[in-house]
């Protein structure tokens, strides 16, 4: 019995910290580059946009697709590095706990 009461204890305490690690990446926020910088996205933690930078040199007339292949690959560098924030945040939340092997809670 002692073993549920104290499993239960870790579950609570896990819950605790999975809800301040929501809104902790609610505000850290990450930020996405391409074209050595030229397009820049800043996103929080959990993949809320927060801005957008495009460097003056990009706005050329009739190379519109170009611009757009920046965007994209600067969401998706900071998309990425939200993603292994998250999992960090992650590992450190359910450190100690007899979690299954590969087993997510995100």
């Amino acid at each position: 019995m002692r073993d549920v009461m104290g499993l239960m204890k870790q579950a609570q305490a896990m819950q605790t910290k999975m809800q301040e690690m929501q809104a902790e990446l609610e505000r850290v926020e990450v930020e996405g580059q391409s074209g050595g910088g030229v397009v820049r996205i800043t996103l929080t933690a959990k993949g809320h946009m927060k801005g957008l930078v495009i460097d003056d040199s990009l706005l050329v007339p009739g190379e519109k697709e170009i611009l757009e292949d920046l965007i994209l690959a600067a969401h998706e560098d900071a998309r990425k590095k939200a993603e292994r924030l998250m999992e960090e945040k992650m590992q450190e939340v359910t450190a100690g706990l007899p979690l299954p092997p590969g087993m997510k809670l995100f």
